[in-house]
Formats: structure tokens, C-alpha cells, sequence
């Protein structure tokens, strides 16, 4: 049975998370997205522990606190550590997946430059998340 999320989308980029939106706007469910422009914005919303989202998508080149620096923070913490944290970049650096996988990612999928193709790789991902046992606090 598929569920609504609370997503955390960790993006900085005003279009892409326009695009975001959009295809989640079109899915069945009412998703309910939580916005951070960078790292250190997520870590800050991530405290007050109000919303803790089921899943958290995030960009890795951003500005303050890349990604990578913001799942290493994530993972230190015993309480956010068991989020899904989902990485959707364009960087499809060897090196970067690596790294992300190491620090225990949930996923990695890059964004394609095709809007159907895009419309496609989140709607994909979104339905397996939200089929997904996840662990709520």
C-alpha cells in the first residue's frame, strides 16, 4: 500500500526544485515536501525535529555544506541516521557515487537532462519509497 512522504528536498537550484515539485504534483498521493536551499539550511530545519521527514533528496553540489558534508553530519547523528537520504545530482563522478555509497546513501540517481526522462526517474523513485517500510520517530 502506498503511502504519502514527508520528503526533505535539499536543493538550490530554483528550477529544479520547480521541477521537483511538479512531478510530485502529479502523483496521486499528497506528498508533503519540505524545502532547504543547502546543507546547512536542512541541518537547521532537521533540529527543531517538528517534521522528520520519511525521506531526504538532496543535490551535492550546493552552497555552505555540500552534500556529501551534510550526509556525514546525517549519518553522525543516532537519531536522523536511519533516514533514506536519496542523492539526485548531475554529477556522475565515479569518485562522488563512491564516496555517497560509503557514507551510507539510500540511492543515487542522476538527473537526466530530458524533462520525460526526469518526469520518469521521480516518479520511480517516489513509488518505491513510498511502498517502503520506513522508520518513523
Amino acid at each position: 500500500m502506498s503511502k504519502a512522504l514527508n520528503i526533505l528536498l535539499i536543493e538550490d537550484d530554483e528550477i529544479e526544485i520547480m521541477k521537483f515539485n511538479r512531478v510530485l504534483s502529479t502523483l496521486k498521493l499528497k506528498h508533503k515536501i519540505v524545502e532547504a536551499n543547502n546543507g546547512e539550511e536542512a541541518i537547521e530545519i532537521l533540529k527543531v525535529k517538528e517534521i522528520v521527514p520519511d525521506i531526504i533528496v538532496l543535490d551535492l553540489n550546493m552552497p555552505k555544506i555540500n552534500g556529501i558534508e551534510f550526509l556525514g553530519i546525517l549519518k553522525a547523528d543516532d537519531y536522523l541516521k536511519y533516514i533514506p537520504a536519496i542523492i539526485l545530482s548531475t554529477s556522475s563522478n565515479h569518485k562522488d557515487v563512491l564516496e555517497c555509497y560509503r557514507i551510507g546513501i539510500a540511492g543515487y540517481v542522476i538527473k537526466p537532462l530530458k524533462y520525460d526522462d526526469y518526469v520518469d526517474r521521480i516518479t520511480k523513485l517516489i513509488e518505491y519509497w513510498s511502498c517502503n517500510e520506513l522508520i518513523t520517530n
